[in-house]
């Protein structure tokens, strides 16, 4: 029997796409799904121009360039003259490294010199062609880049390490290349999500996709569509006012939503997921809100992104009647009762360094000491510190409270599950717990963690939570409760009057709880 596979040909691009690595290529298929957002008459014009200002393996300008030469064939018929036409005067990109630009030239033009004689242009008299690179240094004042935010500490490298000074954001186009237009009709790409600032990775590390996004709208292009991570759907880490910027822009047509990033990039786990959207220059209104599982749309609604009273957009759509009802009841925010980070001052550094000073802790009792729960340096446990080491909440030490992680889950409503547990009296803890108090006594304590223990109570925190680091703000839409008295799902169903509907999908979304 033959093998149905012995003429397979697969896209080498798709391949690349579906390797497991720390650089998030784009599938060509996530390229074309991104181009179909577009209006299709884009692709029938010889003066169209895109600009991709970030380009890695070059896919969305070949994805670009397919479009344009079925597009233009009744206007430019002899093939050889459209396809110069199109890859001199419509289509450019901005390799994010060097090695990126000799890419996406082999992608684009099939060959690393735009005017070799491999290359399929025969408009080209260099070898960059309109993919440009040039190394830039970043602008270093107290320790930071004013363009990015790069830390001096880690990316003022020499010249033999990338720097990841991105020409994009760092100059204007018109310094880039002269040969790059002045505007665009549309700009589109994957752009680089993040950079180390020394202190740590993924949801840790500093976001740098949102300055592709601002410095593209500055652009006034008619159309722009990227992906990136929807860690800005929240907030938080340099995004804030980012954030804000996009609820309040009503030109963002469609967003298409990926809870779990492996749905679109094979083998990368982005906590919080990924989205890509259409920014229309030209539209004005709601936002359509697609969600997917699997590829699958799952959920559908044309809204304004910032809901009345909230600065985070609620991601789900089916739960905007659940935060409806809740805030009818105009009650306290149950993160009133939760600490900021690290509550009793053990969170230090040393001196010009992001490593943590470890306390000085034992494992047994001795004179002045108090329990102290500890979670990190690959232990976690109960140990004993000296009671005068704590330097802030002094006064917490003695009162009934309960300790939650700083950091817990992975992003995944349908996975996480918060542990709470009662903390010893006279005792205190390090950075990587939250205290929820104080509270008048163990009872108390008790009713709290009926609550906590609750779908209602994580579906709530779900809608901000999407990473592992969880402070305060991620319980704001929590709704404070009487905890003289405990609390279950029934109850709270009944309290803010829930259908049938809304409970199955919470019940759907969030697992029961778990003593795992």
């Amino acid at each position: 029997m033959q093998n149905p596979s012995i003429n397979y040909n697969p896209d080498v691009l798709s391949c690349l796409a579906n390797l497991s690595n720390d650089e998030v290529f784009t599938s060509p298929a996530l390229a074309n799904q991104m181009l179909d957002l577009l209006p299709q008459e884009l692709f029938r014009s010889s003066t169209t121009t895109f600009l991709d200002p970030a380009t890695k393996s070059g896919v969305f300008l070949r994805e670009i360039a397919k479009r344009l030469l079925e597009g233009l064939k009744d206007e430019i018929p002899d093939l050889q003259t459209r396809i110069n036409h199109i890859l001199t005067k419509q289509i450019f990109g901005l390799g994010i490294t060097e090695l990126t630009a000799l890419l996406a030239r082999r992608t684009l033009y099939c060959s690393r010199e735009a005017n070799g004689k491999f290359s399929v242009c025969e408009g080209f008299h260099d070898p960059q062609g309109n993919i440009f690179y040039s190394p830039l240094k970043h602008q270093w004042e107290n320790g930071r880049c004013i363009k990015c935010g790069a830390s001096e500490q880690v990316y003022d490298r020499g010249d033999e390490l990338e720097n990841h000074a991105y020409s994009f954001i760092h100059q204007e186009l018109a310094n880039i290349n002269e040969k790059l237009p002045v505007k665009f009709d549309v700009i589109i790409g994957n752009p680089p999500y993040q950079l180390s600032d020394g202190g740590g990775t993924g949801s840790a590390a500093s976001p740098i996709y949102q300055f592709f996004i601002q410095q593209a709208i500055k652009l006034d292009p008619n159309y722009l569509v990227m992906v990136v991570p929807s860690r800005w759907f929240a907030g938080g880490r340099g995004l804030d006012e980012f954030r804000e910027e996009m609820l309040l822009d009503t030109r963002l047509e469609e967003i298409h939503d990926f809870p779990n990033s492996s749905d679109v990039f094979t083998g990368v786990d982005i906590k919080g997921g990924v989205n890509y959207f259409l920014w229309n220059k030209n539209y004005s209104g709601e936002c359509l809100i697609k969600t997917y599982q699997k590829q699958e749309s799952v959920s559908e609604m044309k809204r304004f992104l910032k809901e009345e009273g909230l600065d985070t957009f609620v991601r789900y759509n089916e739960a905007i009647s659940v935060l409806r009802k809740v805030k009818k009841f105009n009650e306290k925010s149950f993160s009133d009762l939760i600490s900021n980070n690290d509550p009793f001052g053990f969170d230090r550094r040393e001196k010009n360094s992001f490593k943590r000073i470890k306390p000085n802790y034992l494992l047994k009792p001795f004179p002045n000491s108090i329990p102290f729960y500890y979670n990190g340096w690959a232990k976690q446990g109960l140990g004993y510190i000296d009671q005068f080491s704590v330097s802030k909440n002094k006064e917490w030490i003695d009162k009934y409270k309960v300790l939650i992680p700083k950091a817990w889950g992975n992003g995944d409503i349908a996975t996480d599950w918060l542990k709470p547990f009662i903390a010893e009296t006279s005792s205190c803890c390090t950075e990587t717990y939250l205290v929820i108090g104080p509270l008048e006594n163990n009872q108390e304590c008790e009713n709290v963690i009926s609550y906590i223990q609750t779908r209602f109570f994580h579906f709530l925190v779900s809608l901000i939570k999407n990473t592992q680091n969880s402070m305060k703000k991620v319980y704001e839409l929590v709704p404070m409760q009487d905890f003289s008295k405990p609390w279950t799902d029934k109850e709270l169903y009944e309290k803010y009057q829930l259908t049938q509907a809304e409970i199955e999908y919470i019940e759907s979304m969030v697992r029961p709880v778990s003593n795992e």
